[in-house]
């Protein structure tokens, strides 16, 4: 798979994949096992997280609400806020909420620029914590806990032919790599964009510029955030449903991906999907 900047467009149409929770089915184990204990762990809040004050709200903001999908970092401050509202003051909250809020990119390797910047030890902490998911993460996927949902591999080997694909994750890049092709599924790919190229917004703004028509890109996501990439860039979406993503992915294949081809997807058939996909995460 060739980088954002060496990628180069073949065909007409363009889809692209979300990750964790779309493609993956590896976002609430990764979140149950990786993320929420490591945030536990390194922030030493056991026994804050007695009665699962934090681990319920981890899970409500990261799968099950309107803010699924988040970048981790994002899910850091709020959790750290929500712990500062619960009376809990965690050292360090306003210098990580503070770079969150100001930082035009999101990433271990802008943290790394910040702490180098002078940061000081509260960002020090925060990538600590960063590196320790990506640590257990690793280990989950060698141990081949990692798999497409039913009928992703077969819809993306049936989209191939017909347009250029492009994995477009917040995830971490050398961790998604590895599951996919792992899972035999890279291959069904041009492109794998993760969390060091940038936003989604950004990823595909830039994948516009290289000749699509913006109704000639397809961006497929389980969470609201993926729409809202979507819509920043001006380009289609199509929703994987949380609880029906089997489901979603032969509606892709058999429905929406002709559709998309036609020139039919966009407008009433679009916006009935994305309310289903609302409604889910109200």
């Amino acid at each position: 798979m060739s980088k954002l900047s060496e990628f180069q467009k073949k065909q007409d149409f363009l889809v692209c994949v979300d990750s964790d929770g779309c493609a993956m089915d590896t976002m609430t184990s990764k979140h149950e096992t990786a993320f929420c204990p490591r945030l536990i762990d390194v922030y030493d809040l056991h026994e804050v997280d007695k009665d699962g004050l934090i681990t319920k709200e981890w899970m409500r903001l990261n799968l099950y609400s309107a803010t699924r999908g988040v970048n981790r970092f994002k899910g850091l401050a709020h959790t750290l806020i929500f712990l500062h509202e619960h009376g809990v003051e965690v050292p360090g909250r306003e210098e990580v909420v503070a770079w969150v809020n100001g930082a035009k990119v999101l990433s271990n390797d802008a943290l790394r620029e910040a702490i180098a910047n002078g940061g000081g030890a509260p960002l020090e902490k925060a990538l600590e914590w960063s590196l320790a998911v990506n640590a257990t993460v690793a280990k989950m996927s060698e141990a081949g806990n990692s798999h497409p949902f039913p009928g992703c591999k077969e819809a993306l080997e049936h989209l191939r032919p017909h347009c250029d694909t492009a994995v477009v994750s917040a995830a971490n890049s050398e961790a998604v790599e590895e599951e996919w092709r792992c899972c035999g599924i890279a291959k069904s790919m041009d492109l794998l964009m993760g969390q060091d190229a940038g936003s989604k917004a950004f990823c595909l703004k830039e994948l516009v510029k290289k000749g699509y028509g913006k109704d000639h890109i397809l961006m497929c996501g389980d969470a609201l955030g993926d729409l809202d990439a979507a819509r920043q860039a001006g380009v289609l979406f199509y929703p994987i449903l949380v609880g029906k993503e089997a489901e979603s992915w032969k509606r892709l294949t058999e429905e929406a991906f002709p559709r998309f081809l036609e020139g039919t997807y966009a407008g009433e058939y679009e916006e009935r999907l994305i309310g289903e996909q609302k409604k889910i995460l109200a």
